[in-house]
């Protein structure tokens, strides 16, 4: 605000500048009116110089009648030589049949006898009609008028058209008197426009003195300077304007000193609130805005301030202002992100003046983000428990009241009861330690027992044992080989064996599970630059593309008759990643519907020499 006014942004120069453009503006008019009047004056007089008498017409139209043409040529020359005009250029005559007979112009006599080309002399000849025309040459830069007037024979009892007159005359003359008069014009235009505009600066001056003065005091209030006040020069507007400026001063001091102490408080409240807080004026635009509202919607201050509230939550589409000043609902708002999850409580109140008119509303914001996904999750877990112990222990019920019913006593069908409850039981209790140990990685008592081992012995002794399960199977549809694919190099990673071994189990189960007709499951060892890459690839049934993401989700399966018919709990993939999680690594699928699937697990890895290996 204290930057100084450049003098061609001042006021001064404003009122000068504007003076000057009007007295330019009218001297502009009238000199163009001036100078076109000037200019058509000097061209009718100058047409009038070079009118021929009508005698000269009359003789050469009676010239022109006369047969004997070589001795009226003479004639016409004679007459034509004889006019006495300086500003004529050339005369010439033609007769009605387009013939050249004379012209006064000793340097065009050959054209005397020569049928003439103008189209403009034809049309004088033909229409009986005189034309005037202002020629520009090119040739020798000058201005020339054309005047062709037809000529009519006056003998007999018929006026018949016997040739045309052609005049040309220099203007050249004409246009030097209008240039020179409007150069004159000219000059003395600028030396009154010059002279205006120092007169205009000199009384703008006088009459921004005192606007100059309330400038500077209204600039001193801006910085929260009160003290100065406003010379007050005399009792016109300008006074009156003074005297204002130093009450202003008096009453925004004041003003200033109350609101700020408000401000201060109010500002006090909010940066310590753990809750955001929006307030809007009565059309729904935000006014205020603190730091822990900005937090939660990822805004700043400067593009939040003046947006509508309905803009910043996200709820225009499902709520209207009117329907916010109404009723008053709470709502809950989620935010959530790819990266981040965030769900929000906002609760509204109205802004009320003692006349009961609404000039705002106030918005609080919670999170609640913990607490409903603590509450989701409890919900998801119960519900799944409930849902897959419901069916074992349903199953459960009816072999035992079968058995108690008397099946008991069928040696053929007791025994298999028998073993679908055993069965059952089994899987309850596979679940019930599933269920335990991601209890104990989500409370974070579990731990792991770290050594240091050969990755591709430990590989190689899951798949020799699973390929040995595979030998001894005796279904015929099921002919499952496993095929290897290891680096040569030993890659030592400190992992817990115990653990790691029951997601390897795991993968591979599922490899076999989701293979219904056989086929090859390739396992592959490989390093990478800092990481160690195991995949276990089927070609099974494959996961559709909505599944991939929510296969490592607990009691989440993607054909749910096939894994319970098979005695899955849902929980095998879960246990895995929470497992990988551990080691520092990631595990991640890679599927087509009808093509397999691949399982892959990154763990960290930082090369060893032997000699370190040993130590």
């Amino acid at each position: 605000m204290n930057k100084k006014t450049r003098f061609y942004q001042s006021i001064n120069f404003k009122i000068a500048l504007v003076f000057a453009l009007l007295l330019m503006i009218t001297l502009e008019i009238v000199g163009v009116i001036f100078v076109r009047q000037l200019e058509q004056q000097n061209l009718r007089q100058f047409k009038n110089q070079i009118q021929l008498g009508t005698y000269v017409d009359n003789e050469i139209s009676e010239q022109l009648g006369k047969s004997n043409t070589t001795s009226a040529n003479k004639q016409i020359q004679q007459i034509i030589s004889d006019v006495n005009n300086t500003n004529i250029t050339e005369i010439r005559v033609i007769d009605n049949k387009g013939t050249v007979r004379a012209s006064s112009d000793l340097n065009e006599q050959s054209i005397v006898g020569q049928k003439t080309t103008d189209q403009a002399i034809k049309n004088v000849i033909y229409n009986s009609r005189s034309y005037q025309q202002v020629n520009y040459d090119q040739g020798n830069n000058n201005r020339y008028y054309i005047s062709i007037i037809p000529l009519i024979s006056t003998s007999g009892n018929s006026n018949s058209v016997v040739g045309a007159l052609y005049v040309r005359a220099n203007l050249e003359s004409v246009y030097s008197n209008v240039n020179k008069i409007t150069l004159i014009f000219f000059v003395a235009a600028s030396f009154a426009i010059v002279v205006g505009l120092l007169l205009a600066i000199i009384i703008s001056r006088a009459i921004t003195r005192p606007i100059e003065e309330m400038k500077k005091q209204t600039m001193r209030i801006a910085r929260g300077d009160y003290s100065g006040h406003v010379h007050v020069y005399g009792k016109d507007e300008l006074g009156q304007l003074a005297s204002a400026v130093n009450n202003l001063s008096v009453r925004v001091e004041e003003a200033q000193e109350s609101t700020e102490s408000e401000q201060r408080r109010l500002d006090s409240v909010l940066a310590h609130m753990t809750d955001g807080v929006i307030a809007t004026d009565r059309r729904g635009r935000i006014t205020i805005v603190n730091d822990m509202a900005l937090d939660f919607l990822s805004a700043d201050a400067e593009h939040t301030a003046g947006k509508s509230i309905l803009d910043v939550l996200d709820i225009r589409t499902t709520y209207t202002l009117r329907e916010l000043l109404e009723n008053q609902d709470d709502i809950v708002l989620d935010f959530s992100t790819k990266t981040q999850d965030l769900i929000l409580h906002a609760s509204f109140a109205l802004i009320q003046r003692e006349s009961g008119f609404i000039s705002g509303l106030v918005c609080v914001l919670h999170d609640v983000t913990e607490q409903q996904k603590i509450d989701q999750d409890r919900k998801q877990f119960v519900s799944n428990v409930s849902h897959e112990l419901r069916t074992p222990l349903t199953s459960l019920k009816s072999y035992i009241e079968a058995l108690t019913d008397g099946a008991w006593k069928d040696p053929k069908v007791a025994p298999q009861f028998l073993k679908v409850t055993q069965d059952e039981t089994d899987r309850m209790i596979r679940m019930i330690n599933d269920l335990l140990s991601l209890s104990r990685m989500d409370s974070g008592t579990a731990k792991l027992d770290l050594e240091l081992i050969n990755l591709n012995e430990l590989f190689n002794h899951v798949l020799d044992r699973f390929d040995m399960i595979l030998k001894t199977d005796d279904n015929p549809d099921k002919n499952y080989t496993i095929k290897r694919e290891f680096t040569r190099r030993d890659l030592w990673v400190e992992v817990d064996t115990d653990k790691f071994q029951q997601v390897l189990d795991n993968l591979m189960n599922n490899a076999i599970k989701y293979s219904p007709d056989g086929g090859q499951i390739t396992c592959r060892l490989l390093e990478t630059h800092n990481h160690v890459i195991l995949s276990v690839s089927d070609q099974g049934l494959g996961i559709p593309k909505k599944d991939l993401t929510h296969v490592f989700d607990r009691f989440y399966r993607v054909d749910k008759a096939r894994s319970r018919a098979q005695g899955g709990t849902g929980l095998g993939l879960a246990i895995s990643k929470e497992i990988i999680s551990m080691h520092g690594g990631r595990i991640w699928v890679d599927s087509k519907e009808g093509r397999g699937s691949i399982f892959y697990i990154s763990l960290p890895y930082e090369p060893i020499d032997e000699e370190d290996q040993w130590e």
